[in-house]
């Protein structure tokens, strides 16, 4: 693990965070309260190059990997995390357009996802396929040179935006799962949206339930091998962006807490020079520091090519846990104050109770480091 970042990685995390400070900041409330898409911002993220952080310079990306995933992702989450949102679930699936769709599709695709021309979400998640996608129920049936595809998804965050929902359906018996599974890229325009859910937080990026009925799509755009995608995308390594997120979440609160309780008076002095108070934001910043610290660790694993698996569930169940609990206790030091509007705070504290069950709920990731203990010892 390398401690310390490399004078190009520091210089993107001041480039992302003066873009955060300078473009989502002064909206985000806003876009939070009018649930109001942030255009200008994701417009800006392709001309800034971000949305081909970690496409490969041959398609017009800036061949960047996870560990400057991690560092673009914590200061957009700061400013505001829909946005951190939106930009990870795009890149996520260009990952596995560039890892595994032909040569043909990477050069149709890839160029225009990394100016953010093309835009791409995630079809995954069903009503009966949750964190077991075993249970996957939408079908493909092969008719020829196409496939007809029929079924749901949910939680297909972009899709107000997209031009592609990167679409896993069943294509086998159900008794070979998960060996049973194809994706497909799927024009989002295929789709009928079927709910649109009013969510505690993250509410400037919906995530509709849709739905699709005799969809028919070419073979020419099946992504990898026919019954293979689950199995594929569990070397996906994009997911690195759940406890980045958080950590962006968590430092802002602590930032704002510092400022808050810095400038706060009662009986008589600086409510940050009592002891109680100090030692609350001195757990908080040691929280914020090892969920940093674990999930720069798991990137790092992966741009190293080694088995992250670990790595990165244990980043993501302690750097979630800690963001809840650390916007927690910065609404909690701003008093009345922080349970309003006026202030980021509650904001951060409800967009940081998603994360615990994006990416797979953390029970689900907790189970996967003890297999992982168990297997390859502590």
């Amino acid at each position: 693990m390398r401690f310390t970042l490399t004078d190009e990685q520091r210089a993107l995390r001041a480039d992302a965070r003066e873009f955060a400070e300078a473009n989502i900041v002064p909206q985000a409330a806003d876009l939070d309260r009018d649930e109001a898409s942030p255009d200008s911002i994701l417009a800006g993220l392709g001309e800034r190059g971000y949305a081909g952080l970690t496409v490969p310079e041959a398609y017009g990306g800036r061949g960047e990997g996870m560990v400057e995933l991690a560092l673009v992702t914590e200061e957009l989450s700061a400013g505001l995390m829909a946005v951190a949102s939106a930009l990870a679930l795009h890149l996520g699936v260009a990952e596995i357009v560039e890892r595994f769709g032909t040569d043909a599709q990477r050069e149709h695709v890839l160029p225009e996802m990394a100016s953010y021309d093309r835009v791409g979400a995630l079809g995954l998640s069903e009503e009966n396929a949750g964190s077991d996608k075993r249970g996957i129920e939408t079908t493909a049936t092969r008719e020829g040179d196409e496939w007809v595809l029929d079924g749901h998804k949910r939680w297909v965050t972009n899709y107000d935006d997209a031009d592609v929902v990167l679409t896993y359906a069943r294509t086998g018996p159900t008794e070979d799962a998960p060996r049973n599974v194809t994706a497909f890229l799927v024009p989002a325009d295929e789709f009928e949206v079927d709910t649109v859910w009013e969510t505690l937080g993250a509410k400037s990026v919906k995530s509709p339930k849709v739905t699709l009925s005799n969809v028919r799509v070419s073979d020419d755009w099946r992504i990898g091998e026919v019954d293979a995608a689950l199995v594929e995308r569990g070397s996906a390594t994009t997911g690195i962006n759940v406890p980045a997120r958080a950590v962006g979440l968590a430092r802002a609160a602590l930032e704002d807490t510092v400022v808050y309780t810095s400038g706060r008076e009662q009986y008589g002095g600086r409510i940050g020079d009592y002891q109680g108070v100090r030692w609350r934001v001195a757990e908080m910043a040691r929280r914020v520091d090892t969920a940093r610290l674990l999930t720069l660790r798991a990137a790092d694993y992966a741009d190293r090519g080694r088995d992250a698996a670990r790595e990165s569930a244990m980043a993501k169940v302690y750097a979630t846990e800690a963001a809840v609990d650390v916007t927690n206790d910065a609404l909690q030091l701003h008093g009345g104050v922080g349970y309003t509007t006026e202030r980021s705070v509650e904001r951060y504290l409800r967009d940081a109770r998603l994360l615990t069950i994006a990416g797979g709920p953390n029970e689900g990731h907790r189970d996967s480091v003890a297999d992982a203990v168990y297997e390859r010892g502590a």
